[in-house]
């Protein structure tokens, strides 16, 4: 595949009555975006791994009267176009503010975040945080790690060493649809949040998307943990207000891995959902929405 070359996906799509979708060309390629309510405070929201748009739709329920919820599939993921290059941050980070700026939203909105969406925001949060009234960030720690905690958390994300690697990792994810499957229902709390039909839209996404997710695994290697463990970001400081919320019982991201950013933040606060795991949005989407209010409702 030549470097300028986009491919979209021609999948079906779920149905979300609430949802309006459109194509957004930006940095040499096009994001696909669904969008719920028309009105009110926009908010951008950025799907994690292995999902897209329709991570959201839960949430969109209870929100969807209130704001103007702006839900993109990242580069490569859904039915956003996908490149040989750009998956890293950064790039991902350019994405972002380009599809706002392609938006013609030249004021700041609402950021929400979760899994690898989370670890973008915080990356969009640090870079261009005057595009940001506040952040939530769910089920992600933050960029400053403290090693103590880290190190006994490891061997949580053994299904990394599946993903990262180039060949490895595309062949996993392309053929082996299980895979996806058993990661979905074992970083819940409870498996029977899941629809069959939710889970397997996720497992055909991941398929298609295999090449921008096992890249996307593979420049956080190359590039974001060596500067973690650098503490690249230690210079940086996080003046967006945050709200970091994890679930009780997340199986990647424990609640330990949370604490420690207060003094590199003007204002970060954390919170934990009982009983919930690492997939708040499908798992506890009332608490997620009522956070999300309480959090913006101050940044107004």
């Amino acid at each position: 595949m030549a470097p300028h070359t986009v491919v979209v996906s021609d999948r079906p799509m779920p149905e979300d009555a609430g949802a309006a979708h459109r194509r957004v060309g930006i940095r040499g390629t096009e994001l696909h975006l669904a969008e719920y309510g028309g009105t009110g405070t926009p908010l951008l929201m950025l799907h994690g791994f292995p999902q897209h748009w329709y991570a959201w739709h839960k949430v969109a329920r209870q929100l969807s009267g209130e704001y103007r919820l702006l839900c993109p599939d990242l580069r490569g993921f859904g039915w956003s176009g996908a490149t040989r290059r750009g998956y890293d941050m950064d790039g991902l980070a350019d994405d972002v503010l380009a599809l706002l700026d392609a938006l013609g939203i030249g004021g700041p909105v609402g950021l929400v975040g979760h899994d690898w969406g989370a670890f973008l925001g915080f990356r969009l949060c640090l870079r261009a945080p005057e595009r940001f009234t506040g952040y939530v960030a769910l089920n992600m720690s933050h960029p400053w790690p403290r090693h103590r905690a880290v190190l006994p958390n490891l061997w949580r994300l053994w299904y990394t060493a599946f993903v990262e690697y180039p060949v490895l990792g595309r062949a996993v994810l392309r053929h082996w649809p299980g895979f996806t499957r058993f990661l979905l229902r074992h970083q819940v709390a409870d498996p029977a949040v899941w629809t069959k039909a939710e889970i397997d839209e996720y497992a055909s996404a991941t398929s298609v998307s295999a090449a921008a997710g096992q890249a996307m695994f593979w420049q956080y290697v190359l590039r974001d943990i060596p500067g973690l463990f650098r503490g690249t970001w230690r210079r940086h400081r996080l003046t967006v207000p945050t709200l970091l919320l994890g679930g009780e019982r997340d199986s990647v991201i424990a609640p330990s891995l949370l604490a420690g950013a207060e003094r590199y933040a003007d204002e970060l606060s954390v919170r934990l959902v009982p009983g919930a795991g690492h997939h708040l949005p499908q798992e506890r989407p009332e608490a997620v929405a009522e956070a999300i209010r309480e959090h913006f409702a101050e940044e107004v």
